[in-house]
């Protein structure tokens, strides 16, 4: 979770730093993740695993999340994002069978409810675009996880998602024309790519297949409060009340859904 979280502040130093544009980004750190998980993959003589649907799902969770990241402080993204991965991950749990108890819908009411509070308009509301973007990011980021519960090798699969999807956002990046970075966002992506991106998401899908859907979706709503904690630390950011009380409600949420019957 930590290294979710540095993803988000990593993403609004360098977007918010105006170090590189939000396709540039996307693409060194698909790429720079690509790169690394590549050359561990080769050194255990193991084929790349993953499929196309998981690499499709990785890079618009990277492209939309970078996009919203342009407009969207550091914990105000996380809370959105992370918001929208457990409706889309307790939601297929449910679909499949996965019945949750009183006290966990409970839970689920409260986190989704510190999310309308956030976005409802008003003095400190986010832009409703970006919000919308980075809702679309961590439903993405969702499927993703899903799928990463019976993906195989942890290394692997990554290694083959990323694989797959930074070509695809190097020709977005292309595409879109006139892709611009310095050399401080090109480090900062590589870093967020190689480190935070590539071996976090190895570690999180070898641990996936021990959790339950909606155990998977409420442990990643404790990245907004370190995010938020690092975009003050870090991007000289501000704690608003609004987004105290957001997360205030999302985190007690993340208790209810989280909690194993005694």
């Amino acid at each position: 979770m930590a290294a979710f979280a540095a993803n988000s502040v990593l993403a609004r130093l360098t977007l918010g730093g105006g170090h590189a544009d939000a396709l540039a980004f996307t693409a060194v750190r698909l790429a720079s993740g690509a790169a690394v998980l590549g050359a561990l993959v080769a050194a255990r003589r193991m084929r790349p695993g993953g499929d196309a649907v998981s690499a499709l799902a990785l890079l618009v969770y990277a492209a939309a999340f970078s996009v919203a990241y342009l407009a969207l402080p550091t914990g105000t993204g996380a809370l959105v994002l992370f918001g929208s991965v457990q409706a889309t991950m307790v939601g297929w749990g449910v679909a499949h069978g996965e019945r949750l108890r009183p006290v966990q819908a409970l839970g689920l009411f409260l986190a989704l409810g510190g999310l309308v509070v956030l976005v409802a308009p008003g003095v400190g509301a986010p832009p409703l675009g970006a919000a919308a973007l980075m809702a679309i990011a961590g439903a993405a980021w969702g499927a993703y996880s899903l799928r990463g519960r019976s993906a195989g090798d942890a290394t692997a699969a990554t290694a083959g998602n990323f694989l797959r999807a930074a070509p695809a956002a190097v020709v977005l990046m292309l595409a879109a024309g006139s892709p611009r970075a310095d050399p401080t966002g090109l480090a900062l992506a590589a870093a967020s790519g190689a480190l935070t991106s590539g071996l976090g998401y190895a570690a999180w899908y070898a641990v996936l297949p021990r959790l339950r859907a909606e155990t998977a979706s409420a442990v990643q709503l404790a990245v907004p409060i370190l995010a938020a904690l690092g975009g003050v630390a870090f991007a000289g950011e501000g704690l608003s009340v609004r987004l105290a009380a957001a997360s205030a409600a999302t985190l007690g949420g993340i208790a209810l859904v989280a909690r194993r019957p005694r």
